[in-house]
This record gives structure tokens, sequence and C-alpha cells, in this order.
């Protein structure tokens, strides 16, 4: 063997003899994905009768503790950005559920209003999540309740960096 077809064979050789690839359930990314997926089928489930999405559930959940809120102002409080809440906003105000009005105070912006079925929807939406919040976290004991929430609150502030 000549010193090139060594050096050729021994990069093949430790190219093949490289550790195998991470199984799905040590990926974290895996993990969290299909945990995303189950929470959200959960729900879904839940809410279906209110023929809402559940982010739009729980947007205008949120708007029923704060109506009247700038866009902008919804946006930081979801943690949506412009384009996916712009097209969430489209979808509830085709269902009559929010209204969108001139902010007095700041003619370049608007205000998002509950209509009065959307406030109806907002409330059951609201108590229809707490409710699935509370069965999906049924298996857990209180401190793994505390300890899930504390860790995925921990990831999503170390995603920001």
């Amino acid at each position: 063997m000549t010193p090139d077809n060594y050096f050729a064979y021994n990069i093949i050789v430790v190219n093949l003899k490289k550790e195998p690839k991470m199984k799905e359930e040590h990926c974290i990314f895996f993990q969290l994905a299909k945990a995303n997926q189950t929470g959200i089928k959960f729900l879904n489930q839940k809410i279906l009768n209110l023929g809402i999405t559940p982010v739009q559930g729980m947007v205008i959940a949120f708007l029923s503790e704060e109506d009247q809120i700038t866009a902008g102002e919804l946006g930081k409080k979801v943690e949506l950005d412009s384009a996916t809440l712009t097209g969430l906003l489209d979808r509830l105000e085709a269902a009559r559920l929010i209204e969108r009005r001139g902010n007095p105070d700041d003619r370049r912006s608007i205000k998002i209003h509950l209509t009065p079925q959307g406030r109806k929807t907002a409330l059951e939406a609201g108590r229809l999540i707490e409710e699935a919040n509370r069965e999906f976290l049924a298996p857990f004991t209180d401190a793994e309740k505390g300890m899930l929430i504390g860790l995925i609150k921990k990831m999503r502030g170390q995603a920001v960096r």
C-alpha cells in the first residue's frame, strides 16, 4: 500500500468508525416537537366545538383579560410575529370574533376589540384551556408540574440569546 493509499484508507476507516447517529429518544428537539404535537392535539380536541384553533383560542382568551389593545401590544403578549398575528387576526375578524378599530391615541395603529360573540367565545375558550391544562398535567405531581414549567421557561429564555 502506498502512502497515499494508506492515508485515504485511514480517512475512510476513521469516517466509518464515527459514533452512531443520535437516537430520537435522546434528541431534545425531536422530544419537544412530539410533546408540542401531543399538547396541541389534546387542546384542539377540547376547543374543537368553538370553531377556532388552539392559538386563536389563546389569543382571544388573552384579549378577554385585556381588550382594546394595539396589534403590537397583543403580538408582544402572545409572542407572535407581525405576519403570523395579522393572518390570525384576519381569520378572527372574518369569524366576527374581533374588530379592528383605529387607535384614537395614535392614528398609525389599530386597536383590537372583542365583539360580543368574541367575548362569549373567549370566555369559553379560556375555561376550556384551563380545563385542558389541568387534565393534560394530571399525571404529574405538583413538584413535577413546577419542574416541567420551570425547565420549559428556562429553555425558552435560553433560545432568546
